[in-house]
């Protein structure tokens, strides 16, 4: 249940019928010619798909996130890590005090470890709330998938869906060679943008429709497995 579509009566009802609440998280960054909100709204689509058949409210997409190392690439949106853990504190806690004591993170953007760190922390403190944090692309299933279609990474057909493209800027054809990640994670912005170009990490930029619908429908199944339990 997307909660832009919901009142507050209807939230104190969600909550006396099931403890469980989704919170998607993303990251405003370039992907190369595809959407710059990519992980937000992956994020945002995959928590709804998997949540919609258990009545489980989704709370909006928490849109920016962790990318210091884009910021030479206009329309790229970061936060400091001590900003992000702060607003989700909050949020958590707003979630929580709704009557939500187990709460599903999935996250959309690699760079939104720290927010997992968090989920302990708040653990620690409220022994009453089991709160989960899903990399909803990496989880096992999704993940092989991947690497048995030739692997992919950042701003690659993996993220390369009918709804993260542009109409007016398709994708190159062919494949990228994979960068460098540790070279990469050692550099600084600018220096990051001259080796990336347009910002695919590497791998195809595309790949068929029928490849992309089952990644998605093996992530959306994993989604929904999280959110079944187990839970604490």
């Amino acid at each position: 249940m997307k909660l832009a579509g919901m009142n507050w009566a209807d939230v104190v009802a969600a909550a006396a019928r099931d403890s469980r609440a989704v919170l998607p998280i993303g990251s405003v960054e370039q992907h190369a010619q595809l959407s710059l909100c990519v992980d937000m709204i992956l994020a945002e689509k995959v928590a709804l798909d998997a949540a919609e058949p258990l009545g489980v409210p989704v709370w909006p997409a928490m849109p920016f996130g962790l990318a210091p190392y884009f910021v030479d690439y206009p329309g790229t949106v970061t936060l400091r890590v001590e900003t992000l853990l702060a607003v989700m504190r909050d949020v958590l806690a707003s979630i929580r005090r709704a009557g939500f004591r187990r709460i599903l993170i999935v996250n959309g953007h690699g760079g939104n470890g720290p927010v997992d760190a968090l989920a302990q922390e708040l653990m620690a403190d409220r022994g009453d709330t089991s709160i989960k944090f899903h990399n909803w692309w990496r989880a096992p299933r999704t993940w092989a998938f991947v690497q048995e279609n030739g692997g992919g990474s950042h701003a690659s057909w993996m993220e390369n869906f009918p709804w993260t493209r542009l109409p007016h800027a398709p994708a190159p054809a062919g494949d990228k060679p994979m960068a460098d990640f540790d070279l990469l994670r050692a550099s600084p912005p600018a220096a990051a943008r001259a080796m990336l170009g347009d910002g695919n990490f590497g791998g195809a930029w595309q790949k068929p429709d029928a490849v992309t619908d089952a990644l998605w429908q093996i992530g959306v199944e994993e989604t929904r497995n999280a959110l079944e339990g187990p839970w604490a």
